[in-house]
């Protein structure tokens, strides 16, 4: 049985209940949407830094910094638990939650129902599919004018490191998966009056119907100056067991809509660290493949983009972006002049993806994200002073880049 709102009424006109972000693809921290252009993530010192003292040149690639908002634990008699924000500690600018918070059907975190264990610790009961599809369907408002019997499901398609596809769910589950240890780790170390300081980010998938998106965690090194030495031990046998030696980047979460099936499929960080160079390819290949065609129309622009953030990055000297990643952003609805009519999507095979060569512009977006270990001169929690540009991060990018441009050739 699904408890009432922790909040109260008098309570809600004040606050923000925070929301899970249904399109977290990757990283161990938990996201959470604060309104519809908003989301929300705990405050690192070094990574408010890092927003704080943003090179002019490199805001076009990163989320927008919004401020800081206190959030707090609230829990209601029957153990619902739910995080709560006060939107009067955000700065100026910054807009309100869209919708009251009193409204069940996108309010996930009503649905979620948590018990105590004999071990007192919580346990979150399973979400219902219809509950999970709701919330899957507001945060993708544009499917709503496709035909409801070839596209209209949201299922996710989550394989494992074997390419196996074991179960179907509504919803990309790492960020469910992430969302799960962020409550339990508060609400286990934390009482409901300790007040926590949320950093405020741009949603810079806000904009897509059907939001295609690759996490790449950049570098040949992954742990900060911070790290002990146990971490410096295991970040440094990852990067040699994965991409991140050899090319500079590897897969660290993904999620492409597939038009033939009207499913997202979900990649998550353990599929990444097991790829060889060669796979890596080819799971790139599969981001810009949406089940009827290869989305060569994409290449160019995301190609410009990471060409041009290589530039910018190239003149940023003594900043080190370890554990940082970048998001490729674009949507799964295509433009109607290169879509095929509908009926003809299920003549195609996913695994023969054939090419699809586009006229218009493809909107797409390159995004740096996660600077709770970067460092860079004059940085607060600066450890070490280095010189000249990110090298590893570069080394990524330059492989990137040559990566893609073999796709666009047909290599």
């Amino acid at each position: 049985m699904v408890g009432q709102s922790p909040l109260d009424p008098s309570e809600s006109r004040a606050t923000v209940l925070l929301e899970p972000f249904v399109h977290q693809v990757g990283g161990h921290m938990s996201m959470m949407k604060y309104d519809e252009h908003t989301v929300c993530k705990p405050l690192v010192s070094q990574e408010l830094s890092f927003y704080e003292s943003l090179p002019l040149a490199m805001r076009q690639f990163t989320p927008q910094y919004k401020g800081i908002v206190s959030v707090h634990l609230k829990k209601d008699s029957l153990g619902n638990l739910a995080l709560i924000a006060s939107p009067s500690l955000q700065p100026e600018g910054c807009g309100r939650l869209d919708k009251a918070i009193g409204d069940s059907s996108v309010t996930i975190w009503h649905k979620c129902k948590w018990a105590a264990s004999a071990g007192g610790e919580h346990t979150l009961v399973k979400w219902s599919h219809t509950q999970l599809t709701k919330t899957f369907k507001d945060s993708c408002p544009g499917k709503m004018r496709l035909r409801t019997d070839l596209q209209y499901r949201t299922d996710s398609l989550l394989e494992d490191a074997n390419g196996n596809q074991p179960e179907r769910n509504s919803y990309n589950p790492w960020g469910l998966h992430c969302h799960r240890q962020h409550l339990n780790r508060m609400s286990s170390k934390h009482n409901e009056n300790k007040l926590h300081q949320f950093l405020l980010l741009e949603n810079v998938v806000s904009k897509y119907n059907y939001p295609c998106i690759l996490d790449l965690k950049m570098g040949t090194r992954q742990h900060g100056d911070d790290a002990s030495e146990e971490k410096k031990a295991r970040h440094i046998k990852k990067c040699e067991q994965s991409t991140s030696a050899s090319l500079g980047v590897r897969v660290c979460g993904m999620q492409v809509y597939q038009a033939d099936t009207g499913h997202f499929l979900c990649k998550d960080k353990y599929y990444g660290r097991k790829l060889s160079p060669e796979g890596f390819r080819q799971t790139l290949r599969q981001f810009l493949c949406n089940g009827n065609h290869l989305r060569t129309d994409l290449l160019e622009p995301i190609i410009l983009q990471l060409k041009a953030l290589l530039s910018v990055i190239r003149k940023q000297s003594s900043y080190r972006f370890y554990s940082s990643s970048l998001l490729i952003i674009y949507d799964g609805q295509e433009h109607k002049e290169n879509t095929a009519p509908l009926d003809n999507h299920l003549h195609f095979q996913k695994t023969n993806c054939t090419t699809s060569h586009g006229t218009n512009p493809s909107r797409v977006d390159v995004r740096m994200i996660d600077f709770a270990h970067t460092t860079f001169k004059g940085s607060k929690s600066n450890h070490t002073t280095y010189d000249g540009p990110d090298h590893g991060y570069i080394f990524g990018l330059e492989n990137l880049i040559k990566i893609l441009q073999n796709i666009s050739e047909g290599k």
